[in-house]
């Protein structure tokens, strides 16, 4: 792993939830922020424990899943670089609904719940950041259910393939997309079986709309992949 310090306040500046926060503000905040390293693998937080702060990824990715007493999972969401995690919970004041863990080598901000408080008590720019991001969230959290409801399993694997595209359709002909987990991780993102989403993959790959190179799946052709879908 990694063991490069970084300027904690410098990386918080040009973090979305306070990046409209004073140099003094950061500082306070960054003072009492500390440093996760997670292996890969590692658990940073079970379903049921207390929620008593905000992570913030440096590098690296972590899975937020729902596990079943057989040992079944659901993945909600993968979590990378710059983003946050735990904002919802904290707030509430009740344990993680969620459990987080390392996909690979990470560092990542921890800031404790008293903190996060003390500065929303300060600055309603740090509340009205904080509702933003929360908000976002749920949309996003929407979105995903409204996909698993009514879209079929092809066209949540190619949503979720352009889904960088989407802000500008027409930016590139072709495109690759590097899959940010394994496959079993993403189908159960898309709530897909991995069967399901290998032999999905495996069909659109015979079709010559995508070329699949392990973790690497190169688009030839972005409209006429888009267009497939509808």
């Amino acid at each position: 792993m990694l063991n490069v310090p970084i300027k904690v306040t410098t990386f918080l500046a040009n973090v979305p939830l306070f990046k409209e926060l004073a140099r003094e503000e950061l500082e306070r905040i960054a003072v009492s922020t500390l440093e996760v390293r997670a292996e890969r693998a590692q658990v940073l937080f079970h379903r049921g424990d207390a929620a008593l702060g905000i992570h913030i990824i440096v590098y690296g990715q972590v899975k937020l899943a729902f596990s079943s007493p057989r040992g079944d999972e659901k993945v909600v969401d993968l979590i990378g670089p710059g983003q946050s995690f735990g904002e919802a919970v904290m707030f509430m004041e009740r344990p993680h609904v969620v459990t987080a863990q390392a996909l690979c080598d990470s560092l990542l901000l921890y800031i404790p719940r008293e903190i996060v408080f003390q500065e929303l008590e300060r600055d309603p720019r740090f509340v009205r950041r904080m509702i933003a991001g929360l908000s976002g969230r749920l949309h996003r959290l929407m979105s995903d259910l409204e996909s698993d409801s009514l879209h079929s399993g092809t066209q949540r694997i190619i949503g979720y393939l352009l889904r960088d595209s989407e802000d500008n359709p027409e930016s590139k002909s072709a495109l690759e997309v590097i899959l940010p987990a394994n496959k079993g991780v993403i189908a159960s993102r898309l709530s897909l079986t991995q069967e399901h989403f290998s032999r999905i993959l495996r069909e659109l790959s015979a079709r010559g709309l995508i070329e699949v190179h392990g973790r690497s799946i190169y688009i030839p052709d972005v409209a006429k992949l888009r267009a497939w879908s509808n």
